[in-house]
Parts: C-alpha cells; structure tokens; sequence
C-alpha cells in the first residue's frame, strides 16, 4: 500500500522524467541536425574543390595540347625536319615544365613523326611508320577526324574532338587534331603530370562551430528543462533554441566554406592563364627560327568540343566578367546544396525535438517484424521509383544537356524557364506567305494530338471489347473457348511486334493493305506522307491491340451479374435495349471504370505505336507527348527540356486521375 507522500512524488517523477526526455530529444536533434550539416556540407564543399582541381588539371593538359597542336600545324606546313620538330617539343617542355612526354601521328600514310614515350621509342626511331601494335593511335586519328568533321558537316558541335584519358598515376593524356591549311593532317598527344591536391582544411573550421553550439545548447536545455512550462510548450521552445543555435552554426560554416571555394577557384583560372602566356611565348622563337610569323591570336582553353570556355583571352590574360559568371554559377551551385542540406537537417531536429522520431521509433519496435516484410519492397521502391522520379524532377529544373553532363546540377539551376518555354509556346498557327500552316513543334499542337489520340483509341478500345465481351457472354455460344483464345491473341503478342507487323502492312509499295486496295481497282496510299492519314495507321494499330483488355475486364464482370435480374426485368416487358442501360451498364461500372482510367494512361503514354508505326511523320506533326519528350532527349540531347516535358506529362495525368477518381468514385468502397 502506498502512502501519500509516495503518492504526491509519483506525478513529480514522471514530470521530471519528460522533461529529461524532451531535453535529450532536442539535444539530439541538434547534434543530428548538425553531424548532417557538416558531414554533408564538407561532402559538397570537398566534391567541388575535388572536381574544381580536377577541371583545372585537364584544362592545363587541354591548353598544352591544343596549343602544340597550333604549333605543329604551323610548322608541318613548312615539311620541317625531324630537327626542327625536337626544338619545338623541347621548347615546348621548358615553357611547362608538367609536360612529360609529346606524341604527334600523321594520319595519311599512318606515320608517327614524332614521340618521346618509351614504348614508342622501344618499337623504332622516329620518324617512322606505325607498327602492327600501333593500330590504336591511327584508330584514333581517324575518330577524331571524322568527329571534326561531322561536326562541321551538321553546323553543330556533337561529337568530341579533344579527347581526355589518364596515362599512368598523376598523368594526363591529351590529345587534340592538327590542321595544316585548314584540313585536317593528324593529332597531337601531350601528357602532363598533374599537381598533387592539396588536402581539404575545412574540417576543423567546420566542427568548430558544432561544437559550440553544443556546449551553449547545454545550459540552455538545463533551464528549459526546469520550468515551469506545460510539456508541449518546452518542446517548442526547446525546438526554437535549437534551430538558432544550428542556424547560427550552419551560417558561419557555410560562409567560411563559399569563401575558401571562391578563392581557390579565382587563384586557378589565373593558373591556366599564365600556362597559355608562357606555351605562347615559347613558340614565337621555334617559328622564328623556321622562318615563320608568330601564331594567330586563338584560345587554347577550350572544352573537349573544341569551344572556347571563354575565361581566359587568346593573349592568355583573364576575362573578369567571364570568370565572375563561372564562379557565381560553381559557388552557387554549393551553396543552394548547403542550403538543401541545412532544410533537410532543420527537419530532422524538428523530427527529434518535437517528438516524432520518438513516436517513430516505438512504433517501429512495436511493430518491428511487419516492417521487416515490408523493408524490402521499400527499398525497391527508393532506388528503382522514387529516387529515379526525385531526379527527373531535380533535372527538370536545369539546364543539363550533352554538352554540359560533367556539371553539377545546381551549377546549372535555371529554375522555371523550360516550363515557360513549353507552356509559352503558344506558336500553334503561323502565317506565311502560302497561308497558314501548323507549327507541329508547339506543345499546344502535341497536347491536342495526344488527347485526339487517347479519346479516340479509349472509345475504340472501350466499345469494341464491350461489344466482343457481350456476344461472348451470349448463353449457349458454341465454340466460346476458341473466341476467346483468339480474340486475346493482340493482346498476349508484344507490342513492339504487333506495331513493327502493322508498319509493313502499310508500306506504299509492298503493304498487304496498299495491295488489297489495287487488288480491286484502286491507287497505293501514302499512308505517312498526310497528317490524317499517318494519325490512322496509329490509332487502327492501336485499336487492335487495346480491344482485348477491355474484352477481358467486360466480360468478367458480366458474368457477375445475377441472371435473375434479366428475368425479372423481362418479366416486367423491358426490352434487350432498356435490359442493357437499366442492368447492365450500371453493375459494369465499377469494374469499367477504373480500367477506363488505366486505359487513357496508357494510351496517353503509348510510346511503342507511335514510334515505331508513323513515327510522328510526317514533320512531327503525329507525335504524342512521350514520343516528343523522347526525341528531345535522344535525339536533339536536351536532357533538361526532356525532363521538364515528362514532369508536365506527369502532372496532366495526375490531374485527370484525381478529377476522375472524384467524379466517378471508382475507388470507393460501395456500400
């Protein structure tokens, strides 16, 4: 038996046990919330000055190569001696004293006139044919040719025409094409040893701050934790403290961090800088001493398609506006990480300090073995649904495309513009002098093909499969078994092959159906040559392959239905007719309509038909909105535009699937 005093001291106990709990549930969101910060934040800030040593190592080694590379070409034009090629690669040395070794191959007649690289020297003196073993370098020269000038065929720069690759530990091995009048005469290699990295020192600056938040947070905690306060008022007040104290440290790391990032990448670019002043300078005495005029002003500081990177200028000095952009661009990108990181850790010390991740974890313990048959189809579920979807949405917001894969995202932030540029595009309709005509690349005209397309071939596909299911529910129809296996048959072939087999059946010249319709007297169709008729051949394909699953679904839930209320409804005098919209199209309706919903999603995305049947010809002008989004990506390599364009198909569906969920309550559990 318990007395009073024991009693009075219980509620005391347990008062004072949650207000131990809510503090150590604060200090351990902070210390959370800041552990992720600076594990996070020193990742990013680490990764970026990594990939920014990295950039300015290649770019050195690309300055090098590029720059002989002018050099060579200059002085093949003269037919130089072996001599005079030594003096200029020895020049070339001296000037950037990181160039270990110098290779330079003639593409016609597969020589290589000049090399210092052991094994080249190992196989014969120079100059000399390439060997047997040698067949790679000419492979090489011939890639890069044909790169250069496939580019310069289609006006734009696709294909790499430096390429970049590690020969040996701490080396770089550049290679750039040697013009020689303008044509293309060979390739030039250099390697370049690159500079040690210099070990990160952000980390005790950055712990510093997290640990004075913590020694600050305790006192703190202390007199929070012996008020007075109702229990949900300490934990929000004990929260707030909380998230000044982080925020105050997660300031003076992030500040300190962008800081020590902008300056090394300020000191980097002048490194280039001076690489390109000094190779330049070399290479006035070799063409002086051949008896030619000093090089043409050009940039050496180029990307792997040869386009000027535009911060540093021919003469080798630097383009302050140029270089300003590129560091707001790389000092932007880190910071909107820490700031990502610094919302995700203000969560997380919400999480804790409030109470959630407690309750979280009780639950997990308490029912820890259902969430361990669950676990599994989660983690499936992160990596191969949501983190691809999380992407495709980060992406969107970007202005990621072939040509800028190497940058982080958020160097590339653009925020909203690829949704203005497809939801402004309201070009539908042009005038010319011939007329109007259609702008078949306007998302207007796209979004209107794609919904003629999915009402036309859902209403096929719906009226088709009821009208099969109906005659296969006749009672007493023979051979009923055999219908059904053939009447599934389009649905059961793959796709792909079914719309490959419909694509020859409407082949001008040897289509069975362009054969049928001379067979009686008529003239071939140009199937593809007419928007109308190219938009037929897909929803005629599509058709065939759509009325088999609604078969399925009507039929099934025909044959639910109570045949006693056909008899009664007879014995009332209602007509078959009044029988089918009285009966039979009510009780079909919960299981018509969530397959009708199914269907306008696939057909809206039906990628397979009209890729491989019409192909959007002609002009585009039968695409559908995956098909455009697909081309956009692969085709014209706007990763970026893509991804915007599938976001927006992805919120089109979205709102048709909740405003039909709604109207029809298909979902809903009847009564």
């Amino acid at each position: 038996m318990s007395t009073p005093c024991a009693r009075a001291a219980e509620p005391v106990g347990d008062e004072m046990g949650e207000r131990r709990l809510s503090g150590v549930s604060a200090l351990l969101g902070l210390l959370a919330g800041l552990v992720l910060f600076l594990a996070a934040g020193l990742w990013f800030v680490g990764g970026a000055e990594r990939a920014a040593r990295q950039d300015v190592e290649v770019r050195k080694a690309t300055v090098a190569s590029a720059g002989f590379a002018a050099l060579a070409g200059a002085l093949e034009a003269t037919e130089p001696s072996p001599e005079t090629v030594a003096a200029a690669v020895a020049a070339w040395k001296q000037a950037d004293p990181s160039i270990r070794a110098v290779r330079l191959v003639r593409q016609s007649g597969a020589q290589l006139i000049f090399s210092d690289i052991d094994s080249d020297l190992a196989a014969g003196a120079v100059p000399r044919r390439l060997v047997r073993d040698e067949k790679s370098l000419f492979d090489q020269a011939a890639r890069l040719r044909a790169n250069a000038e496939g580019n310069a065929a289609e006006g734009v720069k696709r294909l790499p025409e430096i390429e970049v690759a590690p020969a040996g530990p701490g080396v770089l091995a550049v290679t750039a094409p040697v013009l020689v009048g303008g044509s293309y005469w060979g390739m030039a290699e250099v390697r370049r040893a690159m500079a040690p990295a210099d070990p990160a020192g952000h980390g005790a600056t950055a712990l510093l701050p997290g640990v004075l938040a913590l020694a600050l947070f305790i006192p703190i905690l202390l007199a929070v934790a012996r008020s007075g306060l109702a229990a949900r008022s300490r934990r929000w007040v004990l929260f707030l403290a909380a998230l000044l104290l982080f925020a105050a440290a997660a300031g003076f790391v992030g500040r300190a961090a962008l800081a020590d990032l902008a300056d090394g990448t300020q000191s980097v670019v002048a490194g280039i800088g001076q690489v390109q002043s000094d190779l330049r300078q070399a290479a006035t005495p070799v063409l002086a001493a051949a008896g030619l005029p000093p090089l043409a002003e050009q940039v050496w500081d180029v990307d792997a398609y040869q386009r000027p990177l535009g911060q540093i200028t021919a003469a080798g000095g630097i383009d302050p506006a140029s270089v300003a952009a590129a560091l707001s661009a790389h000092v932007g990108g880190v910071a909107r990480q820490l700031w990502i990181t610094a919302g995700l850790s203000v969560l997380l010390l919400a999480a804790f300090a409030l109470g959630a991740m407690g309750r979280l974890a009780h639950t997990l313990t308490e029912h820890r073995q259902a969430y361990a048959y669950v676990a599994p189809a989660i983690v499936g579920m992160l990596l191969l649904v949501f983190f691809p979807f999380a992407y495709g949405v980060a992406l969107a917001f970007t202005d990621r495309t072939l040509f800028n894969q190497s940058v982080p995202l958020t160097e590339l932030w653009v925020g909203l513009d690829n949704f203005v540029r497809i939801l402004g595009d309201v070009d539908v309709l042009r005038s010319t002098p011939d007329g109007w005509v259609v702008n078949y690349e306007s998302f207007y005209w796209t979004l209107f093909i794609t919904i003629c397309w999915t009402i036309i071939n859902v209403a096929i596909g719906v009226t088709l499969g009821l009208i099969l299911a109906l005659a296969l529910n006749t009672e007493g129809l023979r051979g009923r078994a055999i219908y059904r296996v053939l009447l599934i048959l389009p649905w059961a072939i793959p796709n792909y092959i079914t719309a490959l087999t419909w694509k020859g059946m409407f082949h001008q010249q040897f289509g069975v159906i362009n054969q049928a319709i001379m067979l009686f007297g008529g003239e071939p169709v140009a199937w593809f040559d007419s928007v109308f008729s190219s938009f037929m051949t897909g929803v005629i394909t599509n058709g065939w392959l759509s009325f088999p699953f609604m078969m399925v679904v009507s039929l099934g839930a025909l044959q639910s239905i109570p045949t006693d209320m056909y008899e009664a409804a007879e014995l009332d005098g209602a007509s078959k007719w009044q029988q089918f919209w009285g009966i039979t199209l009510p009780l079909l309706k919960p299981a018509l309509v969530p397959a009708i919903i199914l269907s306008v999603v696939w057909t809206f995305n039906m990628f397979n038909v009209i890729y491989l049947v019409s192909g959007g010809d002609p002009a585009g002008a039968t695409e559908i909105l995956i098909t455009k989004a697909y081309k956009i990506a692969f085709e014209r390599y706007q990763y970026a535009y893509a991804a915007a364009y599938s976001l927006v198909i992805f919120v089109i569906l979205l709102a048709y699937g909740v405003f039909q969920n709604r109207v029809s309550r298909a979902t809903e559990r009847v009564a």
